[in-house]
């Protein structure tokens, strides 16, 4: 069942040529990953959105994308949660359009 992830960031000024380029190097070629979209929602933030094959298949890059996530953890803000992203995921349970 198709699946999605948002991840929610607060880029550090300065930091963002070098937080879109992690990203650019590290998603292309990981396996289950149907689409990937950086939105930028803020001055210096950004969200995540990610169309996975399944859960599972979300599961198996889990340690990719903590790689990714630590190769720039250090472009990053802390968030109001206490840390440096806002994850959230699930599977579709409505397909609109």
């Amino acid at each position: 069942m198709t699946a999605f992830n948002a991840v929610r960031f607060k880029v550090k000024l300065g930091r963002e040529d070098d937080f879109l380029e992690a990203h650019r190097a590290a998603v292309a070629d990981w396996p289950g990953l149907r689409h990937a979209n950086m939105i930028k929602t803020g001055e210096g933030t950004y969200c995540i959105i990610a169309e996975w094959e399944s859960l599972e298949a979300m599961a198996v890059a889990r340690p990719q994308m903590i790689a990714t996530l630590d190769s720039f953890r250090d472009t990053l803000e802390t968030l109001d949660n206490g840390g440096v992203t806002d994850p959230v995921s699930g599977t579709v349970v409505l397909a609109l359009k």
